[in-house]
């Protein structure tokens, strides 16, 4: 019997990997409408809900929840099958659970601005959304995050990478190198380190250039600021280039020495995981205090440098520019660990497993509430946001005043 698995948003393609490998499930997937940056990271095939009217996207999800079994959801998804009521899992990449709307004034540890400023009505809305999950998910660092929260809690560090794209790299893009060259196609910002990387550069002793794809963080005030500045005081090793679509990305890799990866989180993310597999050495921080759980045993992370600090970095990089002989020692563990972690052979069968199981627990996708606490689910919602944009707009026209 193959199951029928809806998902609501794939941040990162996740699951659009994991649709390519599964063998007991059929995975549909419906995504949010692509704007900026989305245009180059999202695959080309999704379906996409029309707009971003809540109601609309309810409504189409309840016209063909009865297609399918169970519903995997990520971020903005999780409201989107509350409001359904829809049985579905959820599975976190990242700052919706080390910043989770159901907390007041969440932030992330690196910025002092809160990413949320929710009033006490749509907290309690996404508590709810969270509570109602069947199951949470959840891999490396952001695992360590979710597991402050009571709930059914799963610990999955497998991350997929699809073999299609990355295995077989195509052939690297025809520019000239004059230099060793680092390709660093993750945002600039604080949560990927960007910050950290320039100041490290100051204490580089070698000859090296830095490509780095001219796309910023943006979101509060702070956010946006930091990014900004990070992006118009460029180390003198650092050359922005475009934003590059998923499809072109092997060739970059392909054609550059070397990959720089996340600095900051301590753990490693898709940029590392896809760079190895085209063959490329990768710097990126490991925090040894993150376990890595694989096949029911816990590995270590070959990435380096084991500290962030801005002399190792420094120093890591100037060995991997000036010795060969340091990068292929690395090289070699990375990617023995990369064909591990990343395998979606894996990864497709422990999700398919997951499904099986939480489908025999439930009957049904649908929770089947009563339509008076549907109705007063969706006027809990809508009254909540009413009030915390009465609330954004009097806070914006008093700084007009002022």
């Amino acid at each position: 019997m193959v199951l029928n698995i809806l998902v609501v948003s794939d941040v990162g393609n996740y699951f659009k990997t994991v649709s390519k490998y599964v063998k007991n499930s059929k995975i549909h997937i419906i995504n949010f409408p692509k704007d900026g940056a989305g245009i180059y990271t999202y695959d080309e095939n999704y379906e996409l809900f029309e707009n971003y009217k809540v109601t609309d996207q309810v409504n189409k999800i309840k016209k063909i929840k009865e297609n399918f079994d169970l519903v995997v959801v990520m971020g903005a998804g999780e409201r989107i099958a509350y409001l359904a009521d829809l049985n579905y899992i959820t599975y976190y990449v990242g700052r919706d659970i080390d910043a989770p709307r159901f907390v007041k004034n969440s932030k992330e540890s690196w910025y002092n601005e809160p990413l949320h400023k929710l009033n006490f009505f749509e907290r309690r809305f996404y508590k709810k959304t969270f509570d109602s999950a069947l199951v949470h998910v959840a891999p490396t660092w952001v695992f360590e995050h979710l597991k402050k929260y009571p709930g059914n809690h799963i610990k999955m560090d497998l991350k997929p990478i699809d073999l299609t794209l990355f295995e077989d790299c195509a052939k690297p893009i025809e520019a000239k190198k004059e230099k060793f060259t680092f390709f660093c196609p993750q945002r600039m910002g604080i949560p990927k380190g960007t910050d950290i990387l320039w100041e490290a550069l100051k204490f580089c002793k070698s000859d090296f250039e830095i490509l780095q794809v001219d796309w910023r963080d943006t979101g509060t005030e702070e956010e946006d600021h930091s990014s900004l500045n990070l992006r118009n005081n460029l180390p003198k090793q650092v050359k922005l280039i475009p934003m590059i679509k998923r499809k072109e990305m092997p060739r970059y890799y392909q054609w550059c020495d070397a990959v720089i990866g996340n600095l900051r989180i301590g753990s490693f993310e898709y940029v590392e995981l896809e760079a190895v597999m085209c063959k490329k050495p990768v710097i990126n921080f490991t925090d040894k205090k993150i376990s890595i759980i694989l096949d029911g045993e816990e590995i270590e992370s070959p990435f380096i440098p084991k500290n962030n600090d801005l002399k190792s970095i420094a120093e890591i990089i100037d060995k991997f520019v000036l010795s060969n002989e340091f990068r292929e020692n690395i090289f070699k563990k990375e990617y023995e660990f990369v064909q591990n972690i990343s395998n979606p052979k894996k990864a497709g069968e422990w999700w398919d497993s997951l499904f099986t199981k939480i489908t025999s627990e439930n009957s049904s996708i649908d929770k089947k509430s009563s339509k008076m606490i549907l109705k007063f689910r969706m006027i809990s919602f809508l009254i909540a946001n009413r009030l915390y944009y009465k609330k954004f707009k009097t806070i914006i026209r008093d700084k007009h005043d002022t």
